[in-house]
């Protein structure tokens, strides 16, 4: 759920597959498959993407305002392996994306470089969370400098996901998603790893009011509803946004991102929240997407569905048609979805596909 504002957008560069037209994938159709070793934690690494553009009948030729990102050895390291996705928004969104998707990963490359530099060793293996800060919020700063890119009204979302070794590192700005897939008393469970930004969140929605913002849905601020009434519900209506003060703007539905000029002086901020969990047995699967897919299937709808497939093209496909049917039960749009799933096997088992999905299976697929 992106800004209230404009949804046309500029051409971008290729941000990986994407399917022409706006169709919903059938099959393993449009969809990437990959494999890429850990030999520091024995495992291997499963992983496909796919994109589906939303349909939008107002704006036949309207372009993507999704990009992806896969970076396996990243840093030249066979234990570090980057899976990102953003979710741009506004009239230049997909400028906004692309230009998160090219910066990022050289930015976190040249945090590591520079404490590599002092003598401290790589940042990202020392301190994961402050490489990711750092390399967003020098993102979000380049962004606003970039002559070709207008983020003023503009910007994305963004969630990264960094393998390195047995450890799994997720920093999240905005209302994109990771999940993981842990096997837990007889089944597949939804383990959050990152907190979408939004109004919804208490703690979000004090933080922008501090910085002066209103939070309200565009039924409040048309005077359908109490202004200062709260309790939105998620599924129900228009969500709470970030406006101004004094004017009819931001209106974005998140209360982190990068760009947004004009949003940061209510409180939109680029720092993201990053959670680290060390990757265990239990840990089946994980899964990079944009709010495409979470807006009305839940975490644990979405592993439910991966888990039901071993292969994970056919996981992005199936949770793609089941993301663009919903959009349409409930809109006369779609929004773009972007999925990136990831399964974590055992080196010596990722050709037998021993599947964890049932107590007769106990070890790692």
């Amino acid at each position: 759920m992106g800004c209230a504002h404009g949804k046309c957008c500029l051409p971008r560069g290729d941000g990986g597959v994407r399917r022409e037209g706006g169709g919903v994938p059938g099959g393993r159709g449009g969809s990437t498959l990959g494999r890429a070793a850990v030999p520091g934690a024995g495992l291997t690494l499963e992983y496909a993407t796919l994109t589906v553009d939303g349909l939008y009948p107002d704006s036949p030729g309207r372009e993507t305002q999704d990009a992806y990102l896969v970076a396996t050895r990243f840093a030249g390291d066979p234990d570090l392996h980057l899976f990102a996705v953003f979710d741009g928004h506004g009239a230049c969104g997909a400028a906004c994306s692309g230009f998160a998707r090219d910066a990022l990963p050289r930015l976190l490359l040249l945090a590591a470089e520079d404490d590599a530099a002092g003598g401290g060793g790589s940042l990202l293996a020392t301190d994961p969370a402050g490489a990711f800060r750092a390399a967003m919020v020098g993102v979000n700063e380049e962004m606003h400098a970039a002559p070709a890119v207008d983020d003023s009204m503009s910007g994305t979302t963004a969630v990264a996901a960094l393998v390195a070794g047995g450890a799994l590192h997720v920093a999240n700005v905005g209302d994109s998603r990771a999940v993981a897939g842990v096997w837990r008393d007889g089944r597949v469970a939804a383990e959050e790893l990152s907190w979408d930004q939004t109004p919804f969140r208490a703690d979000e929605r004090a933080r922008v009011k501090a910085c002066g913002a209103r939070v309200m849905s565009v039924e409040q601020v048309e005077g359908v509803r109490d202004p200062d009434a709260e309790g939105w519900l998620a599924d129900e209506g228009d969500p709470p946004r970030v406006w101004a003060r004094d004017g009819l703007y931001p209106g974005t539905a998140f209360t982190r991102s990068l760009g947004d000029l004009a949003a940061e002086g209510v409180g939109v901020i680029a720092d993201p929240e990053v959670k680290t969990v060390e990757i265990t047995p239990a840990h089946l699967f994980f899964v990079v997407a944009s709010d495409g897919v979470f807006e009305f299937l839940s975490s644990q709808e979405v592993v439910d569905m991966v888990a039901m497939h071993q292969d994970p093209r056919d996981a992005c496909a199936a949770i793609a048609a089941e993301s663009y049917k919903l959009w349409l039960e409930h809109e006369n749009r779609t929004d773009d979805i972007t999925i990136i799933i990831v399964h974590i096997r055992d080196a010596q088992n990722v050709l037998q596909g021993v599947t964890k999905r049932t107590p007769a299976a106990p070890g790692r697929r």
